[in-house]
């Protein structure tokens, strides 16, 4: 297991001070460089990892510190420098030594660092010979070809962490894109007080990819589905079909809601594009004001710019780009965009969601107007509306939740022309579709309900299976 220690400084973290927080293990530790360089890594003389530190970046974001911290950190006013120092738990002394590094650096540039109580300036010794990792049911293994990891096997790359909410971060982006390229399954493994934020819950979804909970009662559960695990052949393996009694203890009613927008545009890839900006109209149609920032991992630490992320896009391009976007500490919401090349155009893969205290708050009259902006102005494809009763933080924890409940659709000019118009407009439910945009070419909106309808779900795979009939067909 990694144990994570981050440094929040007033100053850039330049070389000669990083030279100097490096010295906190005295001089008998050698220093190794990852990632092209981008992690520094202090060793034992025979090469075992101890602390691994991150490049530092600069987070111009209020807000973004508490949120994946907690509330009682108190982060320079921003800019401030994010340094992230992670320790190996396979020798006892790490952790210490990674919060020498971090104290050292807060002391020469001004700052505070988290968890509270982790930093000093002292020189850690590090045992010449420590003890191979372990534990009563996983077993760390050398990772040269993955250095980030825990524990690696043929099959799955173990990430440990026991920060109380878990982020999408650069560290994890990468530690994703790798363990994917090496066909081998990420199973992010935390205590049950954990929570995850919705990009890393996202980019988690689906298998061979788990997010497995250390039960307090013995064992492990996924902490998506709440299926039993266990640690079998070098992977976390369902053990059955039964439900993790953890995993059903908090499931109580809720008045705090989450609205998510997903939705498709396609645009011609001309020159003068600007991506983002359909994303921008949504923010502003639902909260009256844009994103406040972007990045392409948490920390999301940029102003918002929709023309700085077109310009990596471009840069990225053919490859597709990933980012995520916040709002105003005071109004949540977050984002995840996916932007790619495709035969059509460029296509922006959007989901947008917001946290809302109480269910009366939630904006559900602004739909249809949204749909019909996103029609006349960003060449909309596709748009679903839901809506659950969870965290208005928009973490998620490890438990039973409540199901999103579908309460809208809309379907795009472009597809309802390929559908055909006639019988896109006569679904077999009670439906009435509303028509939006030109009317020579006009999309469908399609209103499922408030949100608290549970047949809702069955009524939206009514309908996609209606419009993904041949015209003709009941």
């Amino acid at each position: 297991m990694t144990k994570d220690v981050i440094a929040l400084t007033e100053k850039m973290p330049d070389g000669t001070t990083l030279l100097a927080a490096l010295y906190a293990g005295g001089t008998d530790l050698s220093l190794t460089a990852t990632n092209d360089g981008a992690v520094i890594q202090l060793c034992t003389p025979d090469g075992r990892p101890l602390v691994s530190v991150e490049a530092p970046f600069l987070v111009h974001l209020p807000g973004e510190a508490e949120r994946l911290l907690g509330s009682d950190i108190a982060p320079p006013q921003p800019p401030y420098w994010w340094t992230e120092v992670r320790a190996s738990t396979a020798v006892a002394s790490a952790e210490s030594l990674a919060g020498s590094v971090c104290g050292r650096l807060t002391t020469l540039l001004g700052g505070t660092s988290w968890p509270r109580g982790a930093a000093t300036t002292h020189v850690i010794t590090t045992p010449a010979n420590p003890p191979p990792p372990g534990t009563k049911d996983v077993v760390a293994i050398p990772a040269p070809d993955t250095p980030a990891v825990d524990v690696l096997t043929e099959s799955t790359a173990v990430v440990l962490s026991d920060r109380p909410v878990t982020a999408l971060t650069t560290w994890l982006s990468e530690v994703l894109r790798t363990t994917s390229a090496q066909n081998r399954a990420l199973h992010l493994v935390t205590p049950a007080h954990a929570r995850l934020t919705l990009p890393l819950r996202w980019a988690l979804a689906g298998p061979p990819n788990r997010w497995v909970i250390q039960d307090p009662a013995g064992g492990y559960y996924d902490g998506l589905s709440g299926v039993p695990l266990a640690w079998q052949d070098g992977t976390f393996t369902p053990t059955g079909a039964t439900i993790a009694d953890a995993f059903t203890q908090h499931s109580a009613s809720t008045e705090e809601r989450q609205l998510t927008i997903t939705f498709r545009t396609v645009d011609a890839p001309d020159a003068a594009l600007i991506l983002g900006r359909g994303l921008q109209t949504v923010w502003r149609h639902l909260t009256g004001r844009p994103p406040a920032g972007w990045g392409t991992a948490e920390p999301v630490n940029l102003p918002w710019s929709p023309r700085q992320l077109t310009d990596l896009a471009r840069d990225r391009a053919p490859r597709p780009t990933h980012l995520v976007a916040v709002g105003d500490p005071d109004c949540p919401a977050i984002a995840t965009l996916r932007i790619t090349r495709t035969t059509a155009g460029v296509a922006q893969d959007t989901t947008l969601t917001l946290g809302y205290a109480l269910a009366a708050d939630v904006p559900l009259d602004a739909i249809e107007s949204l749909a019909a902006t996103l029609v006349n102005e960003h060449n909309l494809t596709t748009m679903l509306t839901t809506l659950r009763a969870a965290r208005a933080d928009l973490t998620l924890p490890p438990h039973l939740g409540f199901p999103p409940i579908p309460v809208s659709f809309t379907l795009g000019a472009r597809d309802v022309d390929a559908v055909g118009l006639a019988h896109a407009r006569r679904p077999p439910l009670a439906l009435h579709p509303r028509q939006l945009g030109p009317h020579a070419h006009p999309a469908l909106h399609y209103p499922l309900g408030d949100g608290t309808n549970g047949d809702a779900g069955t009524t939206l795979q009514r309908l996609t299976t209606h419009l993904k009939a041949p015209p003709g067909t009941a």
